[in-house]
């Protein structure tokens, strides 16, 4: 059996896991090289590759294409770490409650206010994720909000932004993406889980290149940069990071009809993770000093690759609400990034 067919007999290898694509392809591309082009024809495979089954060649041509193409891969596995590493409290500190040594916070919401975060830095690129656990039961009214924003008039945005809802109606993720103060770029998405039963992870990645939002490592969205379609895009504004618990009632639910039922405050949404990877600058910083230095930076994140569009495909299909792509009546004419991303 060849090298790389006892590297895919062996129980080490999970190619089902696409989080170590990085791993089996260092490990693979020398070996593949050895194979002679006679190991290339079907008819072959059992001469050529001794005891490895057909599955097991079908699975070493597939991750051929993927050593030898231009392919995206998921961002880096988040580092969980306390609250205190990356975040401070802006706004009503006794709405916060810390548990595990700043593991986990929980964030409240009564009739008198709500609170909320930010990061200590700010950051031009990388890749920030947040584990939260949303408001169970009657949220509606309630808007739990994880974003990046710039500080001035012309601010860059990137928002996640959960929509509360009546009890037994599904939570409402809207993302928006705001380029030189101008937003209006909202897609509206129901999640295939229930976001308030345990925590998921939500995550941003963000380069030169494209701006991705992860549910669980699925793609639920993408904003590719398209400077040259007349688009703008965030290049040159650090963003810290927020997070925030509050209420919306005048807009959130159904368009403010389902107002908050204050008999059933407080209102609790749950938190860990923390996880930031980004280029920390000043807000005055026009540049990173290490851009195009960093992990995030590099070509295999420059686009999602195949299986990523189609998982991406597949919430759009299944799960997207509302999409500015395709809403006619509020843009008569197609926004020229829609599709660039693949949205039209």
């Amino acid at each position: 059996m060849c090298a790389a067919a006892r590297y895919f007999a062996s129980p080490q290898l999970q190619i089902h896991s696409y989080s170590n694509y990085i791993e089996i392809k260092a490990y693979l591309k020398p070996l593949i090289l050895q194979l002679k082009p006679s190991h290339f024809f079907l008819p072959s495979v059992s001469l050529s590759l001794g005891n490895m089954g057909s599955s097991l060649w079908i699975l070493l041509v597939g991750v051929l294409f993927m050593v030898s193409g231009t392919m995206g891969v998921p961002p880096k596995r988040p580092v969980d770490v306390p609250f205190g590493r990356n975040y401070v409290p802006t706004w009503a500190f006794d709405h916060i409650k810390y548990y595990n040594g700043g593991s986990q916070i929980e964030l409240y919401l009564d009739k008198y206010t709500g609170t909320g975060f930010q990061s200590k830095g700010s950051y031009l690129f990388g890749h920030f994720s947040m584990q939260i656990k949303l408001v169970p039961g009657d949220s509606a009214g309630t808007v739990t909000a994880f974003y990046l924003s710039s500080q001035n008039s012309e601010h860059d945005e990137i928002d996640f932004e959960f929509l509360g809802n009546r009890t037994g109606q599904p939570y409402i993720l809207q993302t928006n993406v705001f380029t030189g103060g101008k937003g209006d770029r909202e897609q509206r998405i129901y999640l295939w889980f229930d976001p308030t039963k345990d925590y998921h992870s939500y995550s941003v990645l963000w380069n030169l290149y494209q701006i991705v939002f992860f549910v669980d490592d699925v793609p639920i969205r993408v904003f590719k940069n398209c400077k040259d379609l007349g688009v703008r895009f965030p290049f040159n504004q650090p963003m810290k990071l927020y997070s925030s618990l509050w209420n919306a009632d005048d807009w959130a639910t159904r368009g403010g009809l389902e107002k908050t039922d204050w008999s059933k405050a407080p209102f609790v949404a749950a938190y860990k993770g923390f996880h930031i990877d980004g280029c920390e600058s000043s807000v005055e910083a026009k540049f990173c000093a290490t851009q195009g230095k960093r992990w995030w930076d590099q070509k295999e994140f420059q686009d999602l690759d195949s299986y990523q569009w189609r998982r991406l495909a597949w919430v759009r299909s299944k799960y997207t609400i509302y999409n500015y792509c395709d809403d006619r009546k509020r843009y008569p004419i197609m926004s020229p990034e829609c599709k660039r991303d693949r949205d039209a």
